[in-house]
């Protein structure tokens, strides 16, 4: 089985959880390949997908939405995990509850019916913000860093890697519609 650990991402957060993940499921056996999203092969090329986007504004970056509405067909035939990755985890609040279903994730569920969707905590660093964003940081008192959660990360990706190998096949790819086949 070779799964796609698909990723988009502008700093290099989201890219690292990519790596982790498709470390995660090497470590158990599972073939799979952390690739930037605008080089991927198509989904069919895939027996599973976890794809995973930065969060910017709230949203997904386009590279990611665009190759799964691409993909939709195959990838709703597959077994596929979706998840973000940006500060609002690190922040907190409604900024969290806002980001935990960024808009396009309610799009791509209808289309690919994923198997879940996971928000995790990206790196912030001041190269990262405009000027006046570096200002309006500091004055709320916001602090630079490392935010990921590895051992959440890892913990997902066993999960993951537990549905992909489950002998009662949890994890199948699905039929038209939307079954798992007999």
């Amino acid at each position: 089985m070779t799964v796609l650990i698909g990723y988009a991402s502008e700093h290099g957060s989201t890219r690292g959880v990519a790596e982790r993940i498709a470390l995660r499921l090497r470590e158990r056996g599972i073939e799979a390949e952390a690739v930037r999203l605008s080089r991927a092969r198509d989904a069919d090329a895939y027996e599973a997908a976890v794809i995973g986007s930065a969060i910017h504004g709230g949203t997904w970056l386009a590279e990611a939405a665009d190759y799964v509405h691409r993909n939709a067909g195959a990838l709703a035939q597959r077994p596929v995990w979706l998840y973000s990755v940006g500060m609002a985890k690190a922040i907190g609040g409604r900024f969290e509850a806002l980001a935990k279903d960024p808009r396009e994730v309610a799009e791509l569920r209808a289309e690919v019916a994923p198997h879940g969707h996971r928000l995790f905590a990206g790196a912030l660093r001041p190269s990262h913000l405009p000027l006046a964003g570096r200002v309006l940081y500091r004055l709320t008192r916001g602090r630079y860093g490392d935010f990921r959660d590895w051992a959440e990360i890892d913990a997902w990706a066993a999960g993951i890697a537990a549905e992909l190998t489950a002998p009662d096949g949890r994890a199948r790819p699905r039929t038209p519609e939307g079954g798992a086949p007999a």
